[in-house]
């Protein structure tokens, strides 16, 4: 077995630092997982699977001090390197590799990643289906669904993994080379991590490092990128001089239209975009576009992407819980004809809102805001619209309910992660959803 009699440490007790474990475990590694986090505060049902699994749990501060000596160390996308936990380990001179660099050693199969700030988890999704409904069977896995550690243990009958990744995941690879890459887009983001936008960018670029010129790379023609190894396909909604391009209604390749828009349940250019790096993806593996058409055509939108909720008194309410970012918000209010009364806000990620505050006042006629961002947001839009201040999502929701009127949307678009108040921006939607649900004329 490739890790038998190693001594390994995996920092994380979430899912990939799980699926890491025990993909290690099976490969004959001794392995310990170390959390910092308080045991009472990790699921239970987690530390009982890892100890049922042969791993020992060291959780709180007696993992911060832990100075056995151990072969190498995972580390999971969640655990920042420059953490207290990581730091005990680099200290020291240990091997350290990331979650999707181990699955990627021991998953023996040709990888289609996926990166961008925004779309990766739609593209990612269209792409499986897609894949799947032409004959070559893949899942989407890594930074969406199950680890790519968790999919490299179970070893299912597959031609081809379809994985999204984060800029966290791809900080520590060393070798993972994708045969096609996608580069969806940037915008910044994460700058509670990153010191800086250049070095979030720097570790996004990293997709590209270890794949050569027999490899594909799929990119927006709107973003300037470095020179990289991998033949260049190109895609874009607003430049001509894509390989894959908007005109007269639909995708065309060549041209020649290859895919209308209108037989598609997605909308917005940002949609465009993913459908267009799907096609882009599906022809280096060798596709027809007669092929991808019709799985692409029955794609349903996932929840939580600026999402039909209902309509009620004329408003028309929509949920975009998945907008974490400032590129996101802006996206949802361009797809907008009417009036909005918006909702946004949520846990401070270091970056101003001050970028969008000229589309707000174009789209935008009240804001209610939400959660640590909403006093730094009221002042970077002061003088673009009215703004109110929420107690909790169900304030907001109600505040929402008495302010629209009848031909305007209230959209749910918060521009910045959930976790000050909530537990994942899928929990946040739900609530949304829900709060919205309840509503009486």
């Amino acid at each position: 077995m490739r890790y038998e009699d190693k001594q390994t440490a995996v920092l994380g007790a979430g899912l990939s630092g799980t699926a890491a474990a025990l993909l290690l475990r099976s490969e004959g590694a001794t392995v310990t997982v170390l959390d910092s986090a308080d045991e009472k505060t990790l699921l239970k049902s987690t530390v009982e699977k890892l100890r049922a699994g042969g791993v020992s749990v060291i959780c709180g501060p007696e993992a911060e001090k832990d100075s056995s000596a151990y072969d190498f160390v995972v580390l999971s996308p969640g655990i920042d390197p420059a953490s207290t936990l990581a730091r005990t380990f680099s200290s020291r001179n240990i091997e350290t590799m990331g979650e999707l660099e181990l699955g990627w050693r021991s998953c023996g199969l040709p990888v289609v990643a996926i990166t961008g700030t925004n779309g990766k988890t739609t593209t990612t999704e269209l792409l499986a289906q897609m894949l799947n409904g032409c004959g070559q069977r893949t899942i989407a896995c890594g930074n969406i669904g199950n680890p790519l550690s968790e999919v490299a243990r179970e070893k299912q009958e597959l031609d081809v993994l379809t994985v999204e990744v984060s800029s966290f995941q791809l900080e520590t690879i060393s070798t993972f080379r994708p045969s096609v890459s996608v580069w969806l887009n940037f915008a910044p983001d994460h700058l509670d991590r990153y010191p800086s936008v250049a070095e979030y960018r720097a570790a996004k670029l990293r997709i590209f490092d270890y794949q050569t010129a027999d490899d594909v790379a799929i990119v927006n023609a709107m973003d300037s990128l470095p020179k990289i190894a991998p033949r260049m396909v190109t895609f874009s909604a607003y430049a001509d001089h894509a390989d894959f391009r908007l005109e007269g209604g639909a995708i065309v390749h060549e041209g020649k239209p290859v895919l209308r828009l209108a037989h598609t349940k997605l909308r917005g250019s940002h949609n465009i975009e993913n459908l267009m790096a799907t096609l882009a993806i599906g022809c280096a593996r060798g596709l027809t576009f007669g092929e991808m058409v019709p799985p692409l055509c029955a794609y349903e939108p996932r929840p939580h992407r600026c999402e039909f909720v209902r309509e009620l008194g004329g408003v028309v309410y929509i949920n975009d819980s998945k907008a974490t970012n400032l590129d996101a918000v802006e996206k949802a209010l361009l797809t907008q004809n009417k009036p909005v009364v918006l909702i946004a806000g949520g846990k401070d990620k270091g970056f101003a809102f001050d970028p969008l505050k000229k589309l707000v006042g174009e789209k935008v006629r009240a804001t209610i805001l939400i959660g640590e961002m909403a006093d730094r947001i009221a002042h970077d839009w002061r003088g673009a619209t009215a703004s109110e201040i929420a107690h909790s999502l169900a304030d907001a929701v109600e505040r929402a309910h008495a302010l629209a009127r009848a031909g305007e949307v209230v959209l749910f678009s918060p521009g910045t992660s959930s976790f000050d108040m909530f537990k994942s921006y899928a929990d946040r939607g739900d609530q949304f959803r829900a709060l919205v649900h309840a509503l009486s004329p």
